[in-house]
């Protein structure tokens, strides 16, 4: 079960910069398309709220998953005692 917990760890820690990497990309695109300025705008404030949100997500991923490969998560003990 610690070596799911590591690999899964490596796989949290990579996930979180690849799913904002994929997020800004997106936005870049979608923001180009707009043809006026007023949507242009509004394109740019949804993305920015959608990006303002999930950066700290994807932190957390980072965060989780180096805990997890560096086996933090292996010294847990029961919380219930039968």
């Amino acid at each position: 079960m610690n070596r799911l917990k590591k690999f899964l760890g490596l796989i949290w820690m990579v996930l979180g910069p690849v799913a904002m990497t994929f997020l800004f990309i997106q936005a870049i695109d979608k923001v180009g398309l707009a043809h006026s300025d007023i949507e242009r705008t509004n394109t740019m404030l949804q993305w920015g709220i959608i990006l303002f949100i999930f950066f700290p997500i994807s932190l957390g991923l980072m965060i989780f998953g180096f805990y997890a490969w560096k086996g933090e998560y292996e010294k847990l003990e029961s919380s219930q005692k039968i």
